[in-house]
């Protein structure tokens, strides 16, 4: 069964983020900056989770993956155009 997630990243060096930037491409829909929502299999997110490991420099790094509920209710406000499949809005 898939969940949704949101990945956020704060990479210090360029090259790492731009690795960090396409691995995720791959994944997830691009959200804002640094930020990606994917909705993935356990065995998917276990696959991100050590891919991006491999990237990251864990002590210059932040990248943090956050599970979202699968009831949860997103509000979009501002300029925000693309809503991720399953996901409602609520204004």
């Amino acid at each position: 069964m898939s969940a949704g997630y949101l990945v956020c990243y704060d990479i210090r060096d360029e090259k790492r983020l731009i690795r960090v930037f396409k691995a995720m491409k791959k994944r997830g829909l691009h959200i804002q900056y640094s930020v990606f929502y994917c909705r993935l299999e356990w065995y998917e997110l276990l696959e991100l989770k050590a891919k991006l490991k491999d990237i990251i420099d864990e002590s210059m790094d932040d990248l943090r993956i956050y599970p979202l509920p699968d009831d949860g209710k997103v509000s979009v406000m501002g300029k925000g155009e693309r809503i991720p499949d399953g996901v409602m809005v609520y204004l």
